[in-house]
C-alpha cells in the first residue's frame, strides 16, 4: 500500500505535562512506529495540548510555564509540536471537545488547501474544465474529500484508559465519542492489563477495533509525579526530562513543597459537574 492509500493520522496528547518528561515524548515515537508499521496509516504530526489552569489538579503549576517547557522539549522535533488552544481557555475543556477542535481545524485546512491548489489540466482540456466547473456548486468546491482529511487520534497511557471507570470523571457520551469517532492509541506499561479492562467495559468492547494497544517493550517508569517529588527534595532529574526543560525548571524554581500544595482541597474540574451528567458506561 503506497502513501496515497494510507490514512493520514495526527496524534493528540492531552494532559497536565507538569512537567513534560522524556516518557511523554517517547509515547509519540512508540505510537508512530506502531501505526506506520500496520501499513494502513501514516502519522504526519503529533500535537501536545497542555490542560488549562482551570483543571484545578493538585500541584498543577501555571499553564504558561507548562507550555514553555513543552515547547522547549519539542524544539528539535521534526513532527511533534505544542498547541496552546486548550491551555488558554478560561474554563476547563473536556478532552472530547479538544479532539473535535483539532479535527475541525484539520478539515478547515483541507478546504483551504483544495481551494488554493492549482488545477493541472492537459492541453485541450481548459475549455472542457471551464464548462464542467459551471455545474459545480460553490458548496461542493468547499467540501473536502473525507479520505484527504487527516484523522485525529488520542494518544494516551493505560492510566487514562483506566480512568474511564472512575465515577463521575467522564461523561458517558464523551467516552463513546472519543473511542468511537476518533480512536485511542494507548501505550501500555508493565503491570497494566489494558486488554482485560477493555473486555470489562461494554463501551470500550464495542469500539475495540478503534483502540490500538501498543506494548512498551523498553520499559520506562518516568512520571511527572516522580519528577516533581525528586525536584522538591533537591534531587537530580537529569536524563529524565530534556535538558532545556531541566534548565528552565531550575531557573524559575518551579517545583517545591509549596507548589505541590497548589489547588489542595479544590475539587477537580470534571468532578464539579453534576453526577447525572457524568455516568460512565465502563462496568467492573
Amino acid at each position: 500500500m503506497d502513501n496515497s492509500e494510507k490514512t493520514e493520522v495526527v496524534l493528540l496528547a492531552c494532559g497536565s505535562f507538569n512537567p513534560i518528561t522524556n516518557m511523554h515524548l517517547r509515547l509519540f515515537e512508540l505510537a508512530k512506529d506502531y501505526l506506520n508499521g500496520t501499513g494502513k496509516y501514516r502519522v504526519i504530526k503529533g500535537i501536545i495540548s497542555p490542560v488549562g489552569d482551570a483543571y484545578k489538579k493538585k500541584g498543577l503549576i501555571s499553564a504558561h510555564h507548562r507550555v514553555i517547557m513543552a515547547e522547549l522539549a519539542t524544539k528539535n522535533s521534526e513532527w511533534v509540536e505544542v498547541d496552546t488552544w486548550e491551555s488558554l481557555q478560561k474554563e476547563w475543556v473536556e478532552t472530547a471537545k479538544v479532539l473535535r477542535h483539532h479535527q475541525e481545524k484539520l478539515e478547515a485546512g483541507s478546504c483551504d488547501h483544495q481551494q488554493d491548489a492549482p488545477m493541472q489540466a492537459r492541453p485541450g482540456q481548459k475549455r472542457k474544465w471551464a464548462e464542467q466547473r459551471q455545474d459545480i456548486s460553490p458548496k461542493k468546491l468547499l467540501e473536502p474529500k473525507p479520505k484527504d482529511v487527516p484523522k485525529i487520534k488520542l494518544l494516551c497511557g493505560a492510566d487514562l484508559l483506566e480512568s474511564f471507570a472512575v465515577p463521575n470523571l467522564w461523561k458517558s457520551e464523551d467516552i463513546t465519542q472519543i473511542v468511537g469517532d476518533y480512536g485511542l492509541i494507548c501505550i501500555t506499561r508493565a503491570g497494566n492489563d489494558a486488554q482485560k479492562f477493555i473486555y470489562e467495559s461494554d463501551t470500550l468492547w464495542k469500539h475495540r477495533n478503534n483502540i490500538h494497544l501498543v506494548n512498551e517493550w523498553v520499559t520506562n517508569d518516568i512520571s511527572s509525579t516522580k519528577i516533581r517529588r525528586a525536584l522538591r527534595r533537591g534531587q537530580s532529574v537529569r536524563y529524565l526530562v530534556p535538558d532545556l526543560v531541566r534548565e528552565y525548571i531550575e531557573k524559575h524554581d518551579l517545583y517545591s513543597y509549596e507548589s505541590e500544595e497548589k489547588n489542595a482541597g479544590v475539587i477537580l474540574a470534571p468532578l464539579q459537574r453534576k453526577p447525572a451528567d457524568t455516568h460512565s458506561n465502563c462496568t467492573a
